[in-house]
């Protein structure tokens, strides 16, 4: 029985050393819009300070972490405390984990505001996470380009996260290559970005 017709259409990516696919219609407007709203209002959205190159400064987003168990998730010297999932993210969280077959018990939240806020290069390869980790990425509101970079090869790629999608890394991604949302002028609108992981 085919549970989401064309919203369970997958691209695979071509990364080599990796493994990503991306689901551009995982949720349909009608849904994305409703989501986007509810999640804009309902989440308790923070901004944390980072040190970079010694200086502190607000983070260029803000976000949020729900979880279905207490455990914290700690990145760039953040550690987050969870705040229990709500049904809506526990109703994404299900139809992703239907595609996935992956059992997720964490989200970490990126409001990104507008094209000034931004998230710099990256992996989620946070020892909480486990080798090889499942990332599963949905995204609400603005388009926003994510860029790719191997680690050691001279090897880049991108994608334009569309409104409703899901991007499923998985394998060795996280491993071998880095990410990126980068700022542009262009955006003036806001995107939510969630991003499902297993921390056990």
């Amino acid at each position: 029985m085919d549970l989401f017709s064309s919203q369970n259409e997958q691209i695979p990516l071509a990364l080599p050393d990796g493994e990503a696919y991306y689901y551009p219609e995982f949720f349909n407007k009608k849904e994305a819009d409703q989501l986007f709203e509810i999640l804009s209002q309902s989440i308790s959205w923070q901004q944390d300070d980072i040190k970079v190159f010694g200086k502190v400064y607000p983070q260029p987003r803000l976000t949020a972490l729900y979880a279905s168990n207490n455990r914290t998730y700690t990145y760039s010297n953040i550690t987050m405390q969870p705040h229990q999932f709500t049904k809506e993210l526990l109703a994404i969280k299900k139809k992703v984990e239907q595609i996935t077959s992956e059992h997720f018990t964490t989200c970490l939240l990126n409001l990104y505001r507008d094209g000034q806020d931004s998230n710099g290069w990256h992996s989620d390869n946070e020892k909480e996470l486990g080798p090889n980790p499942t990332i599963a990425s949905v995204s609400f509101g603005e388009d926003r380009w994510f860029h790719f970079k191997h680690k050691t090869k001279n090897l880049k790629q991108k994608i334009l996260l569309q409104h409703g999608s899901l991007l499923l890394m998985k394998g060795t991604t996280q491993e071998n290559w880095l990410h990126q949302i980068p700022k542009s002028k262009k955006i003036t609108k806001p995107r939510i970005n969630l991003t499902f992981r297993i921390i056990k």
